[in-house]
């Protein structure tokens, strides 16, 4: 790293931009990769959230394109979801003040290694896509919940929001891991655009960095999904395993600092 910086001062941080959205698109939790590396890069914090989102969000974009395209969703669905998920990602933004975070993270404390345990040891899990056994609207009312529920999350607090609407789309809608990655991509965009545009009113956004960086949290997401759609469960599933793993540890970190 010291060899790039000295190379090029913002060399470092577009390396770790790309490896987040690489990341990001087969399994989430790029902003794991992210906010350390922009901290660690010297920006403010008061501009780290708003810079982020920008950044992210222009990689996401590219994801959610590149998958939905190959899983082809009717729009009408994916219209109910999008609403769904900005609805609920202001809602959580709203309810800061009535839920601590504290309890949602001692709850990600609680259900993290069990996540990652059943994704390890379920080798068929997400691997065909059992979806159609649903009705139009049992799928629908399903996929909604997801969407506002994790959402409202995303609002809150974010960390991991791509990783639980795959695993939760595909767990309880009966999607396989590759189509509910495509929707998670989708959804946390949503959510992604709605905090960027509070953050850009406020002025919290380095906005010259966060498209310079948007730029190769793009490419990322690009080489991250062809792999997925490549590769498809069979690197998405021990992807996520790692990432609620990294969840883990983060939270327990920012709770004993």
């Amino acid at each position: 790293m010291e060899i790039l910086y000295a190379a090029h001062p913002y060399a470092p941080l577009t390396l770790l931009v790309f490896l987040a959205g690489f990341v990001d698109a087969i399994a989430g939790g790029g902003g794991l990769i992210t906010l350390p590396a922009y901290l660690a890069h010297g920006l403010s914090p008061s501009l780290l959230l708003g810079t982020n989102k920008l950044s992210s969000s222009m990689g996401t974009l590219v994801a959610a394109a590149k998958l939905l395209k190959e899983m082809r969703f009717k729009t009408d669905f994916l219209f109910i979801l999008v609403f769904m998920a900005a609805a609920g990602s202001f809602l959580g933004a709203r309810a800061i003040s009535l839920v601590s975070p504290e309890m949602l993270r001692y709850l990600l404390i609680v259900t993290l290694p069990p996540i990652a345990i059943f994704l390890l040891w379920r080798r068929r899990f997400g691997l065909a896509d059992t979806s159609g056994q649903h009705s139009p609207n049992t799928l629908l009312a399903r996929s909604s919940g997801i969407s506002l529920a994790i959402s409202v999350y995303d609002g809150m607090l974010g960390p991991g929001t791509g990783t639980f609407l795959a695993l939760l789309l595909t767990r309880l809608c009966g999607f396989d891991l590759l189509r509910a990655t495509a929707l998670a991509k989708l959804l946390n965009l949503t959510s992604n655009l709605a905090a960027l545009a509070a953050f850009l009113s406020l002025g919290r956004v380095n906005i010259a960095l966060g498209l310079a960086m948007g730029v190769a949290g793009m490419a990322g997401n690009y080489a991250g999904s062809r792999l997925a759609l490549k590769k498809g469960v069979w690197i998405i599933r021990p992807m996520l395993a790692l990432i609620c793993a990294a969840l883990l540890l983060k939270i327990a970190w920012d709770m004993l600092g």
